[in-house]
């Protein structure tokens, strides 16, 4: 199934300020394109469109030691809840803990990479509001936090 996801996207290459009504086309766990809402509506006619208010962007890295929680799982969804979707390795190295990132998708990365998205990458990415709250966490494709 294609999923269009719609909001002032964030670009690196504009001096970091979203640019409005674009979109990113998610297949399965794959970002199959990335570009103007209209244009992808066009040539994906019959892609499911969610808008969202606020600014889309690649997902975060967490880069430090995950949140305390009650629960191994309860830690993982705390940065799913920022609109993280990969973690460092290094502060994975409970079983329990990284388990419960695996179980959630969370990529897990050997070094710090900056996040993007690109046409065959992962479908990694993060909505978040004018104040900052994320509202929309989108990992491997799969909506995995959305603020009621």
């Amino acid at each position: 199934m294609l999923t269009l996801h719609t909001a002032a996207l964030l670009c690196r290459d504009r001096d970091g300020e979203p640019v409005p009504e674009h979109a990113v086309l998610v297949s399965g766990d794959r970002v199959a394109a990335v570009g103007p809402l209209a244009e992808l509506s066009a040539a994906y006619a019959g892609a499911r469109v969610r808008r969202w208010p606020g600014t889309l962007g690649p997902g975060l890295l967490h880069d430090g030691p995950l949140p305390p929680a009650p629960t191994p799982r309860e830690r993982v969804h705390a940065l799913l809840r920022t609109g993280v979707t990969a973690v460092l390795a290094e502060h994975l190295a409970d079983p329990a803990l990284r388990a419960a990132a695996e179980r959630s998708d969370l990529l897990v990365l050997p070094t710090a990479v900056v996040p993007t998205l690109r046409p065959d990458g992962r479908a990694d990415l993060a909505v978040h509001g004018d104040d900052g709250t994320c509202l929309v966490t989108v990992v491997a494709g799969r909506i995995v936090h959305r603020r009621a």
